[in-house]
């Protein structure tokens, strides 16, 4: 008897899914969420719990296309644990069906969902757990190697990033995603521990939203009583309350 996890912003799709799951016989249990950050804070708890214990789900059936993190990032994440949960996508979007196997997904389902084709990627969910040998042995922490580089994982594969390379760092809702010149990593650090963490390498926070690496501000504007800065290619926009800060600490920049 499984037990699962659906998650789709759109509360039409994801009434649907929990219903066609429920009258799936190999489904013992199913539960819902919005979005990808309330699925990742009902995973952890799933996590901490471990394999066997209250809280665990075995399956997340996961839309792509949300708001903030979407259904790719989500995975991604997922596989930076030791035991993550199985992962099946239900969207509405073709495109993304290379990505989704890459990230080792075990089916991609698309909308409108047919029951018939639900029921066989719950099928190939009970095959591949019961392919699983049943290791229960916890996670060794990954802890940053030096103060000056951050790992993020991506494809399984754990990387570490300069710190120095960050031009600027997002909220994404417990995560941070982490902005250089080449791209962008999500990380699961909320960005007040980031502030925190990194106050003495330049980066000040400049929006209940966004911390600024000082070293990477290229223009300080002000426009009819707004203030944004432009830090690696983006128009970032200052709080009022931070603003003042942030322009005494980049007029004492050396």
């Amino acid at each position: 008897m499984l037990r699962a996890l659906a998650v789709d912003d759109e509360r039409p799709s994801l009434e649907e899914l929990l219903y066609l799951l429920n009258a799936d016989p190999r489904i013992g249990s199913v539960e819902g969420a919005g979005d990808a950050t309330e699925a990742l804070r009902r995973i952890n708890r799933a996590l901490e719990s471990g394999p066997d214990g209250p809280e665990a789900i075995d399956v997340v059936f996961l839309d792509i296309n949300m708001p903030g993190l979407d259904g790719l990032d989500l995975a991604r994440l997922l596989t930076g644990f030791a035991k993550p949960p199985l992962v099946v996508f239900v969207t509405a979007h073709e495109d993304f069906a290379v990505q989704a196997f890459d990230l080792k997904a075990v089916d991609y389902v698309l909308k409108p969902v047919r029951k018939e084709r639900l029921a066989e990627a719950v099928r190939r969910v009970v095959e591949q757990r019961a392919a699983e040998p049943r290791d229960t042995a916890p996670r060794i922490p990954v802890h940053e190697p030096d103060p000056d580089h951050i790992p993020v994982e991506l494809g399984g594969v754990t990387r570490f990033v300069a710190v120095d390379d960050i031009t600027h760092v997002e909220a994404q809702g417990d995560y941070a995603r982490l902005h250089t010149g080449r791209g962008s990593h999500l990380v699961r650090i909320p960005l007040s521990t980031l502030e925190e963490r990194w106050r003495s390498r330049g980066f000040v926070r400049i929006h209940r939203r966004h911390l600024v690496a000082l070293r990477h501000v290229g223009e300080l504007r002000l426009d009819a009583g707004t203030v944004s800065v432009l830090v690696g290619g983006e128009e970032l926009q200052v709080s009022r309350r931070h603003a003042r800060e942030l322009r005494d600490l980049l007029m004492r920049r050396p």
